[in-house]
């Protein structure tokens, strides 16, 4: 029994058809009672598809049972810990390739078949479907960190690589993990694929910041994912560069110490999501300081607001919009002025009330 995966769509094959679906005893009587719904029902469905030498996809067995297509990557993984099918990866990580192994009768691990399809035969070939490539969307949702069961956690503990991980992690904390904080793991090693050595260093690095609460740890990790870290040596030389920047900006806001994950987030946004350069950040931070001694991360967050909507790449650019606010001030001002002296001609107008009551009383 093996199946083809091909960029988001695979083929389930055998070597004969029947118009019924046959579960190995060993699977109930074994496998089954330590599985979780969704785990069962997408298993049978695979061993069902391949029966019927029916293709299928992640997206499609997410609809069929009302899941996420984290849900069915989470199903599959847990299969693959249980060696009951095998998931294969090209080199940038992507799932290419799914092999069902056949579940042994006679109680040892669960042995691959050896009519697996190769890539290289031509008639099989032509009958998998085309490629079909991920979209910005799901790209996006790789990084998302899901919901785990108390299944997927104690399958997670039970592993003997992850209670030495959960060990340094307790080490480095001063106490004893959580549940959620031991997801918070799994997360890194099942989402983010680091590696141990990279958690570890991970860990470290955050501690030795002062920071030992894991929503900061995961905003990290996830900074690092998507910046493509994937070594220990590499995040040395990221964070390097990137604390550098972090805490310059730091200082000139006059705070001290590490930034909190909501001044993290201001800094990001200019650095990254407006694209600043770092003069133009001192800039904003020194008008800041000059203007006032609270809330100055929300202050320099409306002026860079403000330059990035009127286009600013340069500093040279920021003259512009001082002398265009200096002319609209100056605008401002004339016509409150004008306005004013209008009023107090009208105002101190001098009157001869004698002459008019002399006047009203001729009439």
């Amino acid at each position: 029994m093996i199946g083809e995966w091909i960029m988001g769509k695979f083929t389930i094959y055998k070597d004969d058809y029947a118009d019924s679906t046959v579960i190995p005893n060993r699977f109930i009587d074994e496998y089954m009672k330590d599985a979780n719904d969704a785990q069962i029902k997408i298993y049978l469905y695979l061993i069902r598809m391949m029966g019927a030498n029916l293709s299928t996809s992640v997206s499609e067995i997410a609809d069929k049972f009302n899941h996420t297509e984290k849900d069915v990557m989470r199903a599959l993984k847990y299969w693959e810990k249980m060696k009951l099918l095998s998931l294969e990866y090209d080199e940038s990580k992507t799932l290419s390739g799914i092999h069902l192994k056949e579940i042994s009768t006679t109680g040892q691990e669960p042995v691959s078949e050896d009519c697996r399809i190769s890539r290289a035969e031509p008639q099989k070939a032509a009958s998998l479907p085309s490629v079909v490539s991920m979209n910005p969307k799901q790209t996006e949702e790789a990084y998302a960190k899901p919901v785990y069961s108390a299944d997927d956690l104690k399958m997670f503990r039970g592993n003997e690589e992850t209670a030495q991980l959960l060990f340094i992690t307790e080490s480095y904390i001063g106490r004893p993990l959580t549940a959620g904080e031991m997801k918070s793991i799994l997360y890194f090693k099942d989402c983010l694929h680091f590696s141990d050595d990279l958690i570890d260093y991970l860990l470290q690095y955050c501690v030795d910041r002062g920071k030992k609460d894991f929503k900061y740890i995961e905003a990290v990790a996830l900074n690092w994912a998507k910046s493509g870290v994937t070594t220990p040596k590499q995040a040395e030389k990221f964070a390097s560069k990137y604390d550098k920047s972090v805490y310059t900006i730091m200082k000139e806001l006059g705070k001290n110490g590490s930034p909190t994950t909501k001044e993290l987030e201001y800094i990001n946004r200019w650095v990254k999501d407006y694209g600043f350069a770092a003069d133009i950040i001192s800039e904003a931070c020194e008008r800041t300081v000059m203007a006032t001694d609270s809330h100055r991360f929300e202050y320099a967050e409306g002026i860079l607001s403000n330059w990035k909507k009127e286009n600013v790449h340069r500093k040279s650019d920021i003259q512009r919009i001082d002398d265009l606010y200096q002319k609209r001030r100056q605008q401002k001002t004339t016509a409150a002025v004008s306005a004013n002296n209008r009023f107090n001609q009208f105002a101190q107008r001098n009157y001869d009330f004698e002459e008019l009551e002399a006047k009203l009383l001729s009439k």
